[in-house]
This record gives structure tokens, sequence and C-alpha cells, in this order.
């Protein structure tokens, strides 16, 4: 699901709040998960075990964050739903605005893509901008407290053992429990929730893993005030070699290199400007060379693998605990997913908690969110499928579905409605599915180059 399937969030939905709520993890998606608990829980305590800071830094417990994150129209349009005025917030904090359909440069399979048609509005900043406005916005809330430098322990259980009744957490050398009726795991990748549920009897997801041993490699750049070039030329099989560059707040020019399976980029300076120049756009390397450095620092974050953990698998599950998150699925972050599905997710929380209760609540959360979770995945893992190298479990028609996204990227180098349409299903507003509508697959599949 996507924007175009997901019904939007209504604040009008839920009339009664009663309870308290536990968020663990205080990533977007813990702060979202936050904002839609407070329509139905009388209080809600937020916590994470790093300090959050009032400015836009890069914390400890997301080194990603110097990287290059990208709010998708999913994403966009969901926050400016569940906080209005966002937008306006965000660029008055110096993000900005660009149209992904004439702004940015795309360049796939072998050329650039034609700009589109229509516009498609998107902000461009940091991710520890988009954090802290959006924590900013949760820590205004009456009836939200957040509780920082304050490590999760474990989850409080019942005598019967089938529902979670709170959280255990230490504050320096205090231990103290935290009762709740409902607990959120908002700790990402590294969850300890399967373990757990491991060790209380409980059988942990089935997990899907997508071997792609990425790594990428970011260096800051002085940015003009009147120039907002943006550049993405993603790893293309067999080049496994690929580079961005985003304009972010403060003058400033995010520069990133990725490569897969492997052919990583170096943090040096010089190695770094190779590998630059080896990518089959000069841009970059133009943009490295004529503009100076804020630092001599270059910053490299591994990922591994796309990993999805299947909740909704399960028959089984303890009441009073939901998952969410990149705690579910993380993806190649190369295609600039994870806040938008964050978002996604947390409006699908919203409506379960409207019409669903009781021990049954996450089992339906997980069911509901199934295919946000799906139509990211194949887009992440079906495009990483592209490289012999790459291990793990395919989703069924990745090969052929391959062959025609490659054939309709070659058109849209021409064909700006081609263009639009992929560009549509990039940002997560339309679902895969719309590529194979009778007006777009005319256009990919009539004779021509």
């Amino acid at each position: 699901m996507t924007l175009a399937t997901v019904p939007p969030y209504d604040p009008d939905r839920i009339t009664g709040k009663r309870g308290h709520a536990v968020v663990v993890g205080a990533s977007m998606a813990g702060l979202l998960a936050s904002r839609v608990l407070v329509d139905r829980f009388e209080t809600v305590t937020l916590v994470d075990r790093d300090r959050l800071p009032d400015d836009a830094r890069v914390r400890r417990g997301t080194p990603q964050a110097r990287h290059i994150h990208v709010m998708q129209k999913a994403g966009r349009e969901t926050l400016e739903d569940l906080f209005p005025g966002y937008g306006e917030e965000l660029t008055e904090a110096g993000a900005l605005v660009i149209d992904l359909a004439s702004d940015v440069e795309i360049y796939d399979n072998g050329d650039f893509l034609a700009h589109g048609p229509n516009r498609i509005q998107q902000y461009s900043a940091s991710r520890p901008m988009f954090e802290q406005v959006t924590r900013r916005r949760v820590a205004s809330l009456d009836r939200v407290t957040i509780r920082d430098r304050c490590h999760f322990v474990d989850y409080l259980l019942d005598d019967d053992g089938a529902t979670v009744t709170g959280v255990t957490v230490r504050t320096g050398a205090d231990e103290r429990e935290i009762p709740a009726e409902l607990v959120v795991d908002a700790t990402g990748r590294t969850s300890r929730t399967p373990a757990w549920l491991e060790n209380h009897g409980y059988a942990p997801p089935p997990t899907d893993e997508v071997y792609i041993d990425l790594a990428y490699s970011t260096t800051v750049l002085e940015r003009p005030p009147d120039d907002q070039r943006t550049l993405l030329a993603l790893p293309d099989a067999p080049r496994k070699r690929g580079g961005a560059v985003f304009p972010i707040e403060d003058g400033r020019w995010l520069v990133t290199l990725a490569g897969m399976h492997g052919d990583h980029p170096p943090s040096d300076s010089e190695g770094y400007r190779e590998y630059a120049a080896s990518l089959p756009v000069s841009a970059v390397t133009r943009i490295l060379e004529e503009h100076d450095r804020v630092s001599e620092d270059i910053y490299t974050y591994p990922i591994p693998s796309n990993l999805r953990r299947r909740y909704e698998d399960l028959e089984r599950f303890p009441g009073g605990l939901v998952v969410i998150g990149d705690a579910i699925a993380s993806f190649n972050p190369v295609y600039g997913q994870g806040m938008s599905v964050a978002a996604l997710e947390a409006v699908q929380l919203h409506h379960v908690l409207a019409t669903d209760g009781g021990d049954e609540l996450a089992l339906r959360f997980f069911e509901r969110i199934q295919q946000v979770v799906d139509d990211a995945w194949n887009i992440a893992v079906g495009n990483d499928f592209r490289f012999s190298e790459t291990t793990g479990q395919k989703p069924v028609g990745t090969d052929l579905l391959n062959r025609y996204i490659a054939r309709l990227n070659r058109k849209a180098h021409t064909d700006g409605r081609l263009a639009d349409a992929f560009m549509r299903v990039v940002v997560m507003e339309e679902r895969p599915t719309s590529l194979f509508r009778p007006s777009v697959m005319w256009r990919v599949l009539k004779p021509g180059h």
C-alpha cells in the first residue's frame, strides 16, 4: 500500500482517551507512533537511550543520519496531516523545496530520465533536521513526555505470560518500571523483540534477509545559496557504484557515494574523489572539485542486507505490544523508503487503534501494514536482485519485472510521462501495479528503442 491506497489520518476518528502508552525509541517511527497514540491514550511516554539534542545534530544512536535521507511524497503528505504546518516549519528551519520532476537529474539505465510533466514536490534536508522538527512537534503535545538518556531494559509481563504490561528502564544507576496499556517497539533494526519472544514461549517472526554488502560514504560541501543542483545515480548492474548530491540546510550539499557487494567507497579524500570520477556522470566530480568541504571528514556506514521480520505470519503474539518501523523491515537505503514507510505504518496504527482493541491489536496491525511493507520490500529487493551477487529470498516474478522496468526506464529517457509514472512509484504515491496500467504498458511495449 502507498499514499494512494492507505486511508488518510482522520483526527476525529478516535473520541475517547484512556490509559498510558510507552514508545521505546525516538526514531522517526517512534516519534510518529507517539503522535498517533496521543489520540487514543491519556498519556504517552517516549524513551530513548540517547541524549536528544535541541538542534539538528547527529546523535549516537543514528550514525546513518550523516548520510542523505529522502522524505518521499508519502511521508511528506502524511507528516502534514499529523502535524499541520509541518512543511512550513521545516522550510523556516532551512529545508529546501525541490521538484523531483524537474530539479533532480536522475541517471538510470544508461542515461538521464526525461523531466516529467507534473510537479512532484519534495523537501530536501538532513535527517537530523527532519528528526528535530518532528521531535519538537511531538514534545509540544500536552500529554507526551519524552525521556532521553533512558535505557530500555525489558518488557513487563503479566502472570499469565500473555500480556505486556509496561517496561523496565534504567536512567544512570536507577532502574524503574513504567506500567503501560500498550508498548511500541520502535528500536529499529537491532530490535530485541524477536529474541524476547523466543525466551518467553512465543515463536519469533520468520525472517527474510537479502544480502547486498552495501556501504556508503558521505562528505559535506559548502553550497552557494542559489545553487540547488540535485543528482542521483544509483548502482545499476553490473555497475556496483552509485552516487548522489542533495542540497540541505545551512548552504550545504551532502555528497554520498555508495557501493554494493564489496565495491565500497573509501573514506580518504583521494580515494573518494577517484571513486566519484568512476561514476557514469561527471557532475559529482565537478561539484566536489569546485566547492569546499565543510570539514575533512568522510563518514562511512555499512548495510549488510535488507532485513524483514514477518510478524504478520505469527498466529500468537502477546497483548499490549506492537512493533513498528525498521524493527519490522529495513531496506537498502539508496531507495529512500524508510521514513515514508514509518509514516504510513503510523497512520495504519491510528486506524487500528480507532477500530480494534484487546489482545489481537498487534496481529491486526501487522496484517494491516503487510502491503505497505510488501510494496517497499519488492521495490528494494527487486532492484537489488538485478545483481547476480545478491542472495536471499527472491520475490516471485522479480526477473520478469526487472526486465519490464528496465525497458520502461530506457523509454523514460525520452518519455516524460513514463518518467512521471515511474517516479510516482518511487515516491510511494502509487503502488508498483500502477506501472501495468494499459496507458503505461502501451508506452513501454510499443516498438522503439
